[in-house]
């Protein structure tokens, strides 16, 4: 198995031959060059590609075809970054810089930005498509890892979760610990439970590894997020990447815990994401590591 790192340039390599800088202008079947543009300033901007890499990761644990996957370690940062965009914009959380950089609105406008994050969530679903046309044999795995990202991203998972930490903020729902765990368990946690079930399915893992992936997937992703609240609170822009400090009006694990309560969150979390690898045994150390690694994360 590789390092997150190699994994991500992995990603990074594909995602860059795809969505290569297109100046066919406006022929048909081409993607238009102010929309390419807008794509690509968001999606090679960096980051730790985790998802797609964890993705890979359980692919490769399972001695699964690796090369098969990275279409849907691909489509699935595709989706990461659509939410990016769409979280930044002025009716969600109006923030003007992410990883460092202008915010995509800021650079390209509202419109233009909501529509590069449209097209990254459709394109991410026709890359996955593509790739399982060509892959005959193993259909059937690749449909499975695409309902799981599909259900990990939307209105069941991500959508809805960003949906209810929108209306805490905004007075619909009551702020409450289990509020709290909803929009947790689905803003986050469902994209790397998407990633490893997708990963899963795609080296044809049996319920009991499934089960084992998902148990892990929701506790680290429960922990990165109430890490990412304390970060919030804590952290320093220069080395974030991003404004800090802009959560302070919203459900959050320092607004119900306090940051001594989060910080006990975030341990007990890591407790439960390493006792769920226990069936997997040595074989999931990388999944050890990355949880003992991403428990004192800086950025």
């Amino acid at each position: 198995m590789l390092s997150v790192s190699e994994y991500a340039r992995l990603v990074e390599a594909a995602l860059d031959e795809r969505f290569a800088a297109d100046r066919a202008g406006l022929e048909a079947g081409h993607v238009p060059p102010p929309l390419n543009e807008a794509m690509r300033y968001s999606l090679l901007a960096g980051g730790k590609r985790l998802r797609p890499a964890m993705l890979l990761a359980a692919v490769d644990m399972l001695r699964g075809d690796r090369a098969a996957a990275i279409a849907a370690a691909g489509a699935l940062e595709m989706i990461h970054t659509y939410s990016l965009i769409h979280d930044d914009l002025p009716g969600m959380d109006d923030d003007d810089l992410r990883r460092g950089r202008p915010t995509s609105h800021m650079v390209f406008g509202e419109g233009q930005a909501i529509l590069a994050g449209d097209a990254l969530l459709t394109e991410a679903f026709h890359w996955m498509l593509e790739n399982a046309l060509q892959c005959p044999d193993t259909l059937p795995r690749h449909a499975r890892a695409m309902r799981e990202i599909a259900l990990a991203a939307g209105a069941r998972g991500m959508v809805g979760g960003q949906s209810i930490d929108l209306a805490c903020e905004r007075g619909p729902v009551e702020r409450s610990e289990a509020a709290l765990e909803y929009i947790h368990e689905h803003k986050t946690a469902c994209l790397f439970i998407g990633a490893l079930r997708a990963g899963g399915h795609i080296a044809g893992a049996d319920d009991r590894t499934l089960n084992a992936l998902t148990d892990y997937a929701r506790a680290f992703g429960l922990m990165f997020q109430t890490a990412d609240d304390l970060l919030d609170a804590e952290g320093d822009e220069a080395s974030l990447g991003k404004r800090v400090q802009k959560d302070a009006d919203k459900l959050t694990a320092v607004a119900l815990y306090g940051r001594r309560g989060a910080r006990a969150r975030v341990d007990a979390l890591m407790a439960e994401a390493l006792l769920a690898l226990g069936p997997l045994g040595a074989r999931a150390d990388f999944f050890r590591d990355l949880v003992q690694n991403m428990r004192g994360r800086e950025t």
